[in-house]
């Protein structure tokens, strides 16, 4: 995944610079799912700032969930659905994989319905490239081109990418709480 991040910061004069300037440092290409991959490109705690400091929270992270309050910008490409029923996929490997390389991403997904999950966080996922299907709780499924975005306010969904081309998508995440269905 080729990603550039220009990351912009202040000075000790208060100047703004430029701090960073090529690939987010948290970039992933799993090896067991061909095609797949993701890039967290920047994170804010809740309450965020400015100006921040210069330090790249991304470097070291192991979480791409934000907590409440807090943000984060990840970019997944999606590999055609017919990938994980290719000769030779091994679903199991994946299932590490993914657990290893995003765990707490890993922990929302469902293992007896393939790619539904659930996040405490409000999205805006926008559409980059290709296209990719919502499937959401009803049965109910969108087509989504690029420039198309879904507002996902914590329900449960799943990304399908049934076109036999990758599909890219930039998630902007912010944590949130989770309240029961009727509570104000």
């Amino acid at each position: 995944m080729l990603i550039r991040r220009v990351v912009t910061g202040h000075d000790n004069n208060g100047r703004s610079v430029l701090v960073s300037d090529g690939a987010p440092p948290r970039t992933v290409s799993f090896q067991s799912i061909p095609g797949h991959a993701f890039a967290q490109v920047w994170t804010t705690p809740p309450s965020p700032v400015v100006p921040a400091g210069n330090a790249d929270l991304t470097e070291g992270q192991v979480k791409l969930l934000p907590p409440a309050g807090g943000t984060s910008l990840l970019i997944v490409t999606f590999p055609p659905d017919s990938t994980m029923s290719a000769p030779g996929f091994d679903p199991l490997a994946a299932g590490e994989e993914c657990i290893a390389r995003m765990p707490d991403l890993a922990r929302t997904f469902e293992p007896d319905c393939p790619g539904m999950h659930r996040t405490d966080t409000v999205d805006y996922a926008i559409v980059l490239s290709g296209e990719v299907w919502l499937e959401v709780d009803d049965g109910r499924e969108t087509l989504l081109h690029p420039t198309d975005v879904v507002v996902q306010q914590g329900t449960r969904h799943a990304w399908r990418n049934r076109s036999e081309a990758p599909a890219t998508v930039a998630f902007f995440m912010v944590g949130a709480s989770r309240q029961k269905v009727g509570e104000a």
